[in-house]
């Protein structure tokens, strides 16, 4: 009895066994995904960056930028997707009564505001009707409302925007396709043909016309900077093409050489600051 009651107790130990072939979780499943989607949109940004104008990627940035409408022609709206395009701040366009961020007019910085209001006074019952007139102006010229007078070659050439001092008309070079034989104030093909087509698109409206040059600025400091009487000789240049076209010589307020001091772009050297700006001045003012 004495031994049996020292023996040592039996210990059994059972092992669950698990199959290998169970399954492994789908995780990366989700992340290949959602790589997949990532690459397809980064290639469809590249493919709309090549295949769009300065325009309609203008357009495109309006409708996906969530703030308050710039212009009354804005590509979006005044719901939550209609604002200003990515590149306002750049070009510092002026567009409807706010402007831009960077530079208000003085009633709607009391205000804070920087859209279009579609709701107005008696008094501005004028403004309106200019509006309607430059709407009338750009879809012609744009053809927003069927065809255009512009050719698909001289779209690339012109933006337009709505100021207080009326509808600006901006005519800019690109690589390859100037305004100006070189550095002079000899007028291309390209102008004349656009200025052909701006006295047409002019006559439906009967609003006094402002011509204003800019230049881009040189890579040099010069003891004897052409720039300023360079623009002016393009602004004026412009007028005799109007004038030749049978725009009547009365309609033509002013011209003016700005220089290089108004760049449209934050390089100032680059050619799309070589511009003409024809503005239709409003008539209520």
């Amino acid at each position: 009895m004495g031994a049996q009651g020292n023996a040592a107790p039996v210990i059994i130990k059972r092992k669950k066994v698990v199959g290998g072939d169970g399954h492994h979780g789908g995780a990366w499943k989700v992340a290949y995904a959602d790589f997949v989607t990532a690459m397809m949109a980064f290639f469809l940004l590249m493919w709309l960056l090549n295949a769009t104008t300065e325009k309609q990627r203008k357009g495109i940035a309006e409708y996906f930028t969530p703030t308050v409408p710039m212009a009354r022609i804005s590509g979006g709206g005044e719901g939550a997707f209609g604002g200003s395009s990515m590149f306002s701040e750049d070009t510092l366009p002026q567009m409807g009564t706010g402007a831009t961020n960077l530079r208000p007019t003085e009633s709607n910085r009391a205000r804070g505001e920087s859209g279009v209001s579609d709701e107005g006074s008696d008094g501005d019952a004028g403004a309106g009707a200019q509006d309607e007139a430059f709407k009338a102006v750009e879809e012609a010229l744009m053809g927003r409302g069927g065809e255009s007078m512009v050719r698909e070659d001289q779209l690339k050439h012109i933006v337009t925007r709505v100021t207080d001092e009326g509808l600006v008309i901006e005519l800019f070079d690109i690589d390859g396709a100037t305004l100006f034989d070189g550095g002079s104030a000899t007028p291309t093909r390209l102008l004349r043909d656009l200025s052909a087509m701006l006295v047409r698109v002019f006559g439906l409206v009967d609003n006094a016309v402002a011509i204003e040059g800019h230049v881009a600025a040189r890579p040099l400091v010069l003891a004897d900077n052409p720039v300023w009487s360079l623009s002016t000789a393009r602004a004026d240049a412009l007028r005799g093409l109007l004038e030749s076209a049978d725009l009547p010589a009365g309609r033509v307020s002013r011209i003016t050489g700005h220089a290089d001091r108004e760049p449209a772009t934050r390089n100032p050297m680059l050619a799309r600051n070589n511009r003409l700006e024809v503005i239709l001045l409003r008539s209520d003012r």
